[in-house]
């Protein structure tokens, strides 16, 4: 989202820097200048500017310690919540009282923001990129396909449930075995996890390793049914990439997916606690009209969540905090 968000402003006419720690790899199409920096991001090495962004807790003390020797007013942009599954939580949790300034992605994140650190965050709603639409390639023959995406696990993020999905896909497995169930990995993720080689070579489930965008909207548009089990985002873009791509989406509740993913409106949500995920996906399984419904109702919401949509809404707040302080 933070590319995303640059490039859009940079289209809009506005001067984007990026600073880039050394260590740090470029994995988009960047259209704002990129400036390779120390990784402890020196004051020396920000140029003045009207807005200093910090995003991830560990990019707070430059962005702040530039903002205090007058280049640019500080603002967060945060994406997640870093004290629920950080281990450092003190440092995490006081990241959030360095500036006054913050953008959240969700109503969710906002609340938590204002409940934990008595802040009025403002939320900036996330967008999927374009290239997720309906191509209406998806076959009528052949099995049902149920897909999800699994992710590297080592080193904790708990809050996916991944061991929860797959037990989940193993029981509407052993109940239909008639669907093909599909796995979608980041290429580079799975050649380094043990946990993600172990489940891929029990052959129980057709993995997918898309390289691009491109070739995950493709994966998205032959699946009928797409699942996601985490129990905490700020956002939860997959969700709505899917939906876009014309699947119906179950899900469980994730706090930052609530402001998109609506009960038997456009998907089926249950909370972790009602242990239900599988029991969802079998009965879109067995009612092929509600599993339509949700789709066309599912596609609709996605088309409201468009990256022209947030870059217009951080521009619109960043205008509002410099008004604000005369600047």
């Amino acid at each position: 989202m933070l590319a995303e968000v640059a490039n859009g402003l940079a289209e809009k006419g506005h001067d984007i820097t990026i600073l880039l720690s050394k260590s740090g790899v470029i994995e988009f199409d960047m259209k704002a200048t990129i400036k390779v920096v120390p990784d402890h991001f020196p004051i020396d090495s920000f140029p003045p500017a009207d807005v200093i962004v910090s995003n991830f807790y560990t990019t707070v003390p430059p962005c702040q310690l530039a903002a205090e020797k007058g280049l640019g007013t500080h603002i967060r942009y945060t994406h997640c919540y870093e004290p629920i599954f950080m281990p450092n939580q003190a440092e995490t949790f006081l990241s959030y009282h360095v500036t006054p300034h913050l953008f959240v992605v969700s109503e969710a994140q906002k609340k938590l923001v204002d409940v934990n650190h008595g802040l009025n965050a403002k939320v900036i709603p996330n967008g999927i990129n374009p290239v997720f639409k309906n191509l209406h390639t998806k076959k009528t023959n052949g099995p049902l396909q149920i897909s999800a995406i699994v992710r590297l696990s080592e080193g904790g993020l708990w809050h996916r449930q991944q061991n929860y999905l797959i037990e989940q896909l193993r029981i509407v497995k052993l109940a239909h075995p008639e669907v093909q169930i599909n796995l979608f990995c980041p290429p580079a993720e799975l050649t380094i996890s043990k946990s993600l080689q172990e489940i891929k070579m029990l052959n129980e489930f057709t993995f997918h390793t898309p390289a691009n965008d491109q070739e995950l909207c493709m994966l998205y548009n032959q699946t009928d049914i797409f699942v996601t089990s985490s129990i905490f985002e700020s956002s939860l873009l997959t969700g709505l990439e899917a939906m876009a791509c014309g699947a119906a989406l179950v899900t469980t509740y994730a706090g930052g997916n609530m402001d998109y993913a609506k009960h038997y409106k456009n998907c089926l949500v249950s909370s972790r606690m009602d242990n239900q995920l599988s029991k969802d996906i079998m009965t879109l399984i067995k009612d092929p009209f509600l599993r339509h419904y949700l789709i066309v109702n599912g596609e609709a919401e996605a088309k409201k969540w468009t990256i022209q949509r947030t870059v217009d809404t951080f521009e619109e707040k960043a205008r509002e905090i410099l008004t604000r302080l005369g600047q």
